[in-house]
């Protein structure tokens, strides 16, 4: 035995928003790796059905491609309902969708604001709200929503998207508070700076990586592999007794001044 059973989430159907590149993708490919039926998502069918190929051919997995918008309430149920029929239930769901839009907040326009708070947060209330009424009546689940280190601080040009974040952290506890009575354990885990496309002008930026060596104790940009194991804790019944909490994957910056 290579692992402890605690881990074991083989043939536990997940879903992972926002799943065809970056972050949600390599969620994606941990779940199919330890064995999960992963249903992938976005709004892009022909990167989505490329994403698919890729994780079942390197994983042996089965993987699912669902394109639905999951800032839209009617295309969110009709996705689950969709899902569980043709899949089977959902045992994990990870809210990972979102976006980024760097502007001076005196600068930033209404739509973008709405749009940015749209994508990051009202979209983990929707899905989540949807697939866990479901998990409620089985009376077993686990939601991991993907929060951020903008969650806990703040930065010049990006006010608007660490309110999502910073929201979608109380909405993780507030989904604790009413779902945990029913079985279901609702975490998040908070990434720091990840080299992603989200971040590619950030990592190319040499004062800014420079800034970003200084400022975290790792010394370096995160690779999104590395936020596996930490959504494979929250996934299984290792972390069963687990609720409501925020896992910060930030190299340590979130720890020091």
């Amino acid at each position: 035995m290579t692992s402890h059973l605690a881990f074991d989430i083989e043939n536990q159907i997940a879903l992972v928003t926002g799943s065809s590149r970056g972050i949600g993708f390599a969620l994606a490919e941990g779940l199919a790796q330890a064995g999960a039926v992963v249903i992938l998502n976005g709004r892009n069918s022909e990167a989505l059905e490329l994403a698919r190929k890729q994780i079942h051919e390197r994983t042996g997995a089965n993987v699912f491609a669902y394109a639905f918008d999951v800032t839209d309430g009617a295309q969110v149920a009709d996705a689950a309902a969709a899902i569980e029929k043709e899949v089977g239930p959902v045992r994990i769901l990870v809210n990972n969708t979102g976006v980024q839009h760097r502007s001076p907040l005196l600068e930033f326009s209404e739509d973008d604001f709405r749009r940015v708070l749209d994508t990051n947060l009202t979209s983990a209330f929707l899905v989540g709200r949807e697939f866990a009424r479901a998990m409620v009546q089985r009376g077993v689940g686990k939601i991991v929503n993907i929060c951020s280190i903008q969650s806990e601080l703040a930065r010049p040009g990006i006010a608007p998207y660490a309110a999502s974040k910073g929201g979608l952290k109380m909405l993780t506890r507030g989904m604790c508070a009413d779902w945990a009575p029913h079985g279901l354990c609702v975490n998040a885990i908070a990434p720091g700076y990840f080299d992603t496309e989200l971040t590619s002008a950030l990592v190319q930026d040499t004062d800014f990586s420079a800034w970003l060596a200084g400022r975290t104790p790792a010394g370096r940009w995160g690779r999104p592999d590395e936020l596996v194991g930490a959504l494979l804790f929250l996934a299984s019944g290792a972390s069963d007794f687990v609720n409501g909490q925020i896992l910060y994957v930030d190299g340590g910056m979130t720890a020091v001044v």
